[in-house]
């Protein structure tokens, strides 16, 4: 077998790798840069789904009105599964 194949494909696919990461922008190169994030503001919660500080209304608030009714089905057993969570959490002491 030829062995003297591997090792310089080793090295190239190493220095491929090591150049596509640095050409990743990093978190801080965009916010120093300027560049703003897309925002996107509809009047709804800006909390996130299942967070400690979500209620069960503003979940069910996040249902959209033109969702089928198994849609709306699911992301109301959702929004219970979530709240029941959030009890559970708030519940255990030392909190």
């Amino acid at each position: 077998m030829n062995t003297h194949f591997i090792g310089p494909m080793v090295m190239v696919a190493t220095l491929a790798l090591i150049v596509g990461c640095a050409e990743m922008p990093s978190e801080e190169v965009r916010q120093s840069s300027g560049a703003a994030a897309p925002s996107v503001a509809t009047g709804r919660s800006t909390m996130a789904a299942g967070a400690v500080g979500d209620t069960l209304q503003a979940c069910q608030a996040r249902i959209p009105a033109d969702a089928s009714a198994g849609q709306r089905m699911i992301a109301e057993q959702s929004c219970a599964r979530d709240q029941g969570d959030r009890k559970l959490i708030q519940a255990v002491p030392g909190r």
